[in-house]
């Protein structure tokens, strides 16, 4: 039997500029959200008595990489050498070797080199291995590595391929070292760890082939939860299984009312933050259906943000409504262009009687254009996404 984890994309110190404005508490879990996660993975490692670890690339991030970074991974990885668990490291293209570490990884440690290699392991249960991949060395795409990866000649040896890279299929704008399920499946592999997207997906059932997703999710286009798998089995099947391991999640929901007043809205959206509050720290995008013929009032929408943010520093697990909309179901939207016919629309004196005390003020006429460069459907069109947003409350 073979044992092992499969994680990738770690981006310790990856910035959270768009968070500045947190509480000093906050700001500093949401800092050290990525450590958080990844100490959990090792310590889910030490849990389940695995064989080996495989990382599989963006340890770092980038120009954002510190020293204090490389001495965290230090002290986990000397965590897991003190139980005689080896830890596989392919560097990918935010990390790659060219930015060389400060730091020197522990006995256990074994880093793949920009050539295609192969190391052999046995684990505690008698089973060979044999672990195929490159990292890489400058922050570019590496098309032709797949081909250098060695076919597998013995169906008795548990072969496990690491790549970081995009798969050819997948809709990401940034893509490194592009492949197809046909290249990685005529290898005849048992599995594929992979890494470079950040959402967890299984692209083949047999040889298994796992994108782990990445460790902790850093904005709402990462929502969900993010952590590691864990593999098991033998040369003949392997079984794979997700543990979510995230410090905070990025998540959105629907709240469903008829009722408007501020109190019931207080209530509601109080009740919705204790009843996920026991599944972690989280940031929500919160959207209020509303069903019936009225409106919530602007002032009221303003008084409800800063009331569901309050005393949030204070609890052991944070549920921070990031962002609040308001849907009016039942409101049928009707635009103010049908108020309008084509008859009046053509009327020059009627256009520039409207426009008149704007175009008559000195601190304001020198930036506008002439009347006949106006689009005036465009105006109205404009007007009404304004009143639209005044109405919803500025949401």
């Amino acid at each position: 039997m073979v044992k092992f984890l499969h994680c990738a994309d770690l981006h310790l110190d990856s910035p959270f500029a768009s968070k500045q404005y947190l509480s000093p508490n906050i700001l500093k879990d949401v800092e050290n959200s990525a450590y958080e996660s990844f100490k959990k993975i090792v310590d889910l490692a030490l849990r389940e008595e695995v064989d080996f670890m495989i990382i599989i690339g963006d340890l770092f991030d980038s120009e954002n990489r510190t020293l204090k970074s490389e001495v965290f991974l230090k002290q986990q990885f000397e965590r897991l050498n003190k139980e005689q668990i080896f830890v596989y490291i392919v560097h990918g293209n935010h990390d790659p070797l060219s930015d060389s570490l400060v730091s020197e990884w522990p006995q256990n440690v074994t880093v793949f080199s920009n050539q295609v290699e192969t190391y052999q392991t046995i684990t505690k249960n008698g089973e060979n291995v044999h672990l195929h991949g490159f990292s890489y060395q400058h922050n570019e795409s590496y098309e032709n590595k797949i081909d250098e990866y060695p076919t597998s000649e013995s169906h008795s040896i548990v072969n496990i391929g690491l790549l970081h890279g995009t798969y050819s299929k997948s809709g990401v704008s940034e893509r490194y070292t592009e492949f197809r399920l046909e290249d990685l499946n005529a290898k005849l592999y048992h599995y594929w760890a992979l890494g470079h997207i950040h959402k967890r997906q299984q692209l083949n059932d047999l040889p298994q082939i796992h994108y782990a997703g990445n460790i902790q999710g850093r904005h709402f286009n990462e929502q969900g939860e993010k952590g590691c798998l864990i593999a098991e089995g033998d040369h003949v099947e392997l079984h794979t299984r997700f543990v979510p391991t995230q410090f905070i999640r990025f998540e959105s929901a629907n709240i469903e009312t008829d009722q408007i007043d501020q109190h019931h809205l207080y209530e509601m959206i109080q009740a919705f933050k204790d009843s996920v509050r026991p599944q972690g720290r989280a940031f929500y995008r919160l959207r209020l259906d509303v069903h019936g013929d009225e409106r919530i009032d602007p002032q009221t929408l303003v008084q409800l943000n800063e009331m569901i943010t309050e005393y949030e520093e204070n609890e052991q697990h944070f549920v921070l409504i990031d962002e609040l909309t308001v849907n009016y179901v039942d409101i049928e939207k009707t635009s103010i262009m049908k108020e309008f016919s084509q008859e009046m629309l053509s009327q020059d004196a009627l256009f520039e009687r409207a426009l008149s005390d704007l175009y008559m003020n000195p601190k304001t006429s020198r930036y506008l254009n002439k009347f006949t460069d106006l689009d005036r459907k465009a105006l109205i069109a404009r007007a009404e996404e304004i009143i639209d947003a005044e109405l919803k409350g500025g949401n």
